[in-house]
């Protein structure tokens, strides 16, 4: 016979599995809730003269709609996703696309210059170019063995 360990918290992550299956297949967002939306999906990679964010933020209408801030090396994206009423509500039989506020912020693995950070908006992705300040390139330490 062999031995399980014991789990104290293993039927509270079953529970957990239950409830993200019940839900994925409900028609419509609980009480109004938007499921599954934490904020944009962000790739934020370097390169050796820049910190490069890249969001996917579809259905921004104007500039005004996001907001960017970086502070101590850490970026900020925050905006407001606004769509006009495209349907009747009692036309309506799904709806998954966010509405709403959303929020993100990043450690960025490099000091950056705000000064001659810039952003552009094509096609649902935003794109945040942030210059690497001077002096903060990175560089490989050799270690002493004695």
């Amino acid at each position: 016979m062999a031995l399980i360990p014991y789990e104290p918290f293993r039927p509270l992550e079953t529970l957990r599995r239950g409830m993200d299956r019940f839900w994925q297949d409900f028609p419509f967002a609980p009480f109004g809730l938007e499921r599954d939306f934490t904020g944009p999906r962000v790739d934020v990679y370097e390169t050796d003269q820049e910190v490069i964010a890249s969001c996917e933020i579809p259905g921004l209408e104007k500039k005004e709609d996001v907001h960017i801030n970086i502070d101590n090396g850490v970026l900020t994206i925050s905006g407001v996703i606004q769509r006009g009423q495209e349907v009747r509500e009692e036309q309506m039989h799904r709806r998954e696309r966010f509405v709403g506020r959303f929020q993100r912020s990043f450690t960025l693995p490099a000091p950056v210059d705000e000064e001659k950070t810039t952003a552009s908006y094509r096609n649902g992705i935003l794109e945040i170019r942030m210059p690497k300040a001077k002096g903060a390139a990175r560089r490989s330490i050799d270690v002493q063995f004695h």
